[in-house]
């Protein structure tokens, strides 16, 4: 017989209690939320928080899948570990804001109290993999939130302590940031422990579990927004022509896969509706992107929206666009926004394509722009919902002139030109890897005049100058201390690897490192930053400080800044 499998809602109080004991399992992969999915969580919390009297609906933050026998604790996470390891780290912040006796109660919810005359031992609620658990309970579930976050990200053994202290930081500063006091923090923890909701499903089965999870995430059998808005549009659509105009949402469907079919209805959500996800993609799109839909809405919508809109997220996402001219400098800025790690830019992408899918000129010229307003948004650290209200603006620029101007908005502002400048100037190996990843990797474009591919799966961000070099080292005696901190982590001195990271040969000296370390099998490098460190006789000081101001200039000319 098979094992019952069961469902239920539980506000935060409840499964941050000692109704639930979790526990990662080892083969389960390392905590991976970044400041993006964490940033998320925050700012669509604290904005639900501020609705709250605007609504009396609960905040619904998703679902965990669980191995966990009825009426006991312990709980293996089959579906949920990101989403349980953020909220801990959550609450350890609000704690570490709040006075003793309120921190105290949060504390609660984040480790068992002990009883001691039953000998029983405090213990956390949740233990992550073994690896990064004793990090995870000193500072996170030990509120020592202050001392995690003058931890150095780059400099932890395995990428979840980097994640952990990354999005702690974050969450202290927008806690700072967003309210006003103590007292409104433990109002807000209020609201976080007994509005917001998890839907925990559990069986005592593995076997049920993973089915459980395989069918909550199979692209063949889970229900997505798409299927719904689906069946609301062709069930408006006449009898008599409405198998035609199934096909043809199917074969739409078909081209651009299902995933990213139901990609497409969200980027199609914000060029209608040009604002922050606040409901599920269907209620949003059914009330306000379709609010009255009959037979003539849901034709005009399929021939008119959802069919030219397919063919620019296409073109877009796969860089495959076609033209008598031009087409190469297109797909090849497209190239690049696709390997920015955010898709807040897209709805302008396809908004203008499906205007000048023609005009190869005009396309190029936008494109261009796009790229270097993604690049700087993202390489200062610009939050989703700010990026989402920047890219809100463009389209109701472009919207307003008929889409016949690029509009300003677009555009970097004086002052924003000045800040990505600083940035790209600043210690760039510090950066979150896709950051740094992408901006050297164009940098190298740039400096190859475009001509250079990037397919490599097997890519590292390098120093010439060692992060620690030995100390009876030439390295030692041509820089100082000092000129080894100003210059370490700066474009520079860094070069990117088509190869994996080599602690060892890291140490070398310059030569030795050209030879053995910067070379490939040929004696050439693949990469033209790489190409120039190896046609210099000597790492000084005094060669890093101009290549930095070369490799600064060439950003300035190519991004027009």
């Amino acid at each position: 017989m098979s094992a019952t499998i069961k469902g239920k809602e539980y506000p935060l109080f409840k499964i941050f209690s000692s109704d639930f004991d979790f526990d990662i399992p080892p083969y389960q992969r390392p905590y991976a939320w970044t400041e993006e999915q964490t940033g998320k969580l925050f700012e669509d919390l604290s904005d639900a928080y501020r609705d709250r009297e605007l609504s009396e609906d609960n905040y619904f933050l998703g679902s965990i899948v669980l191995i966990k026998d009825e009426n006991i604790p312990h709980a293996d996470v089959i579906d949920g570990q990101q989403r349980l390891t953020t909220l801990t780290i959550f609450l350890a912040v609000l704690a570490s804001k709040l006075p003793e006796k309120s921190a105290a109660e949060l504390r609660d919810y984040i480790l068992e109290k002990g009883k001691k005359y039953e000998g029983l031992k405090s213990r956390p609620r949740l233990r992550i993999r073994e690896r990064d658990n004793d990090f995870f309970e000193k500072y996170v579930q030990g509120i020592k939130i202050d001392e995690l976050i003058t931890l150095d990200p780059t400099k932890q053994d395995t990428e979840a302590k980097g994640n952990i202290i990354l999005n702690a930081k974050l969450l202290s500063e927008r806690i700072d940031q967003k309210f006003a006091s103590t007292d409104e923090i433990d109002d807000f923890c209020t609201f976080l422990m007994t509005k917001c909701f998890l839907v925990a499903v559990s069986t005592s089965s593995a076997q049920s579990a993973y089915r459980v999870f395989s069918v909550m995430n199979s692209r063949g059998l889970s229900l997505l927004a798409t299927d719904i808005i689906k069946a609301t549009v062709i069930g408006a659509i006449n009898d008599v022509i409405r198998d035609a105009y199934t096909k043809k949402w199917e074969d739409l469907e078909t081209d651009l896969g299902r995933d990213g079919f139901n990609d497409l209805f969200g980027q199609m959500r914000m060029i209608a509706l040009k604002k922050n996800q606040k409901k599920t993609l269907q209620e949003e799109f059914l009330k306000e992107v379709l609010p009255k839909l009959d037979h003539k809405e849901a034709t005009k919508f399929i021939d008119n929206t959802l069919d030219p809109y397919a063919e620019a997220y296409y073109v877009i996402k796969n860089a495959v666009y076609s033209s008598t001219d031009e087409a190469d400098s297109v797909n090849g800025t497209l190239r690049w926004l696709n390997r920015i790690d955010n898709t807040d830019w897209v709805p302008v992408a396809m908004y203008y394509f499906s205007h000048h899918k023609d005009e190869t000129e005009l396309l190029a010229g936008f494109f261009k722009k796009l790229e270097r307003l993604a690049a700087s948004m993202r390489a200062t650290s610009w939050d989703i919902h700010s990026r989402v209200q920047r890219y809100a603006r463009i389209l109701t620029e472009l919207e307003g002139n008929g889409c016949a101007e690029y509009g300003q908005e677009i555009e970097l502002s004086e002052d924003e030109k000045t800040q990505f400048i600083k940035q790209l100037n600043s210690d760039i190996y510090t950066m979150t890897s896709n950051k740094r990843n992408y901006l050297i990797l164009r940098l190298d474009s740039f400096v190859s005049d475009n001509a250079a591919t990037y397919k490599t799966q097997i890519f590292t961000i390098e120093h010439v100058l060692p992060q620690t070099p030995k100390e009876d080292s030439e390295w030692n005696k041509l820089w100082t201390a000092e000129q080894q901190k100003m210059w370490l982590n700066k474009i520079g001195n860094l070069v990117p690897l088509a190869r994996r990271k080599n602690s060892e040969a890291q140490n070398y000296e310059f030569e030795e490192k050209k030879v053995k370390y910067f070379t490939g099998k040929n004696g050439t490098s693949a990469y033209a930053l790489t190409t120039q460190v190896l046609a210099e006789k000597e790492w000084t000081p005094e060669v890093v400080e101009k290549r930095q101001a070369f490799l600064l200039e060439v950003f300035k000319k190519n991004w027009v800044l």
